[in-house]
């Protein structure tokens, strides 16, 4: 039921077909010249919505997707057909001031607009409810129109004249139904305007009392909770609100909170030292990781210290053995030389009582085997210091 009285209400106001949708304007100019005309002309159009809409859905899973529109307006004819019957029967001067528009609503915007979108989609009983709707709304807008026009161009209303008023004529003529049609939609439409500031005034939130505020519908308010400072306000009045207004704010909410929710103020300090103990406790595991990594850096300057002093005392050692293999070098020559002295002296002794005259040249042979003997020993010993020195010196560059 609340939907069928919704499908009227949005027919008659919200999607009225003269003054919102703007439908059906040609009967509208034309028939409007008296209120009689146009209450005339709404009630038959409001008959034939009712029956095409409750035909069209009685048949909506019928008809074929293919010629639904040839078929609605077969329908819609049929009883275009019978009213205008009707009329001419029983409302003969009616059916005359109407003339052929009582034949063009076949065609009119109106009923096909709502049998494809309406009708063809829902059940019976709404789309007849919806046909009832627009057929009033459609009525209404006539009656207005033609009520404005008979007045001010014919000085009549219904018929009836009233005495002493000067009709002004361009009223009644073409002229006159768009000047009236423009005043009514632009007086509804200043109405809407005016309604919807209204309600707006009426749901606007109090920025020095968003708590108690009674719009519901405010999708503005933010909620700030700090800890302490829990602030509930509206988010483009926050900042222009100021300090005392936010103290104010403060105050209120722990007030209420205090009031209202003590078991959650309980909660919340013994919920904080588990939080603190956890926190401790991952100091704790922590701490043991950067000493570690503390204790890397500072054992890597001492090696490269004890590095730095080994490689200084292995750098002098290669001339210790350059020195001592020099000494070597020296004694051992003095060495030979001595044992060559006494050998000569021994071979001198022995030779002389035997071969004088060939001692000369014995010596000279023997002095040189003597001196290459020497120089071999010489260069042996030279190479030998040589290689030890080498030796010592890749030990040190190690």
């Amino acid at each position: 039921m609340n939907k069928c009285m919704e499908r009227i209400k949005n027919g008659i106001i919200t999607e009225n077909p003269t003054f919102v949708q703007i439908l059906g304007m040609c009967p509208t100019l034309a028939v409007t010249t008296s209120a009689i005309n146009g209450l005339g002309m709404g009630l038959s159009t409001t008959v034939i919505l009712i029956m095409s809409n409750l035909m069209i859905s009685a048949l909506r899973n019928i008809i074929p997707n293919r010629v639904r529109i040839p078929a609605y307006i077969v329908i819609v004819a049929s009883f275009v057909t019978i009213i205008d019957f009707l009329l001419q029967a029983f409302l003969p001067g009616l059916s005359e001031s109407l003339g052929g528009y009582i034949k063009l609503i076949v065609v009119n915007c109106i009923i096909l607009g709502r049998a494809e979108s309406y009708a063809s989609k829902n059940p019976v009983a709404p789309s007849i409810f919806d046909g009832v709707g627009m057929g009033l709304g459609f009525t209404v807008g006539l009656t207005a129109i033609g009520l404005v026009r008979e007045l001010l161009g014919a000085g009549s209303v219904f018929g009836i004249t009233i005495p002493g008023y000067q009709p002004i004529g361009i009223f009644v003529l073409s002229p006159g139904a768009f000047i009236v049609l423009a005043f009514l939609i632009a007086f509804l439409n200043y109405r809407k305007q005016k309604k919807q500031q209204k309600d707006t005034n009426d749901t606007v939130c109090r920025s020095e009392d968003c708590m108690h505020c009674g719009n519901t519908s405010c999708g503005g308010k933010f909620f700030d909770f700090d800890g302490d400072t829990d602030v509930i306000g509206h988010a483009g009045q926050k900042q222009a609100a100021g300090g005392k207004a936010d103290v104010q704010k403060t105050q209120s909410v722990r007030a209420d909170q205090t009031e209202t929710e003590p078991s959650k103020s309980e909660e919340l300090p013994s919920k904080e030292p588990t939080e603190e103990i956890k926190v401790e406790e991952k100091q704790k595991k922590e701490k043991p990781e950067p000493s570690k990594a503390e204790e890397v850096p500072r054992k890597e300057p001492v090696e490269e210290i004890k590095a730095e002093e080994e490689h200084k005392k292995e750098q002098p050692e290669p001339s210790k053995p350059e020195e001592a293999s020099e000494k070597e070098m020296a004694e051992q020559t003095e060495a030979v030389e001595q044992s060559e002295k006494k050998s000569e002296q021994t071979e001198s002794v022995k030779e002389t009582p035997k071969k004088a005259p060939s001692s000369g040249k014995g010596k000279k042979k023997k002095s040189k085997k003597k001196h290459n003997s020497q120089k071999e020993k010489k260069e042996g010993i030279t190479e030998a210091a040589a290689t030890k020195a080498d030796g010592q010196e890749v030990k040190a560059d190690e």
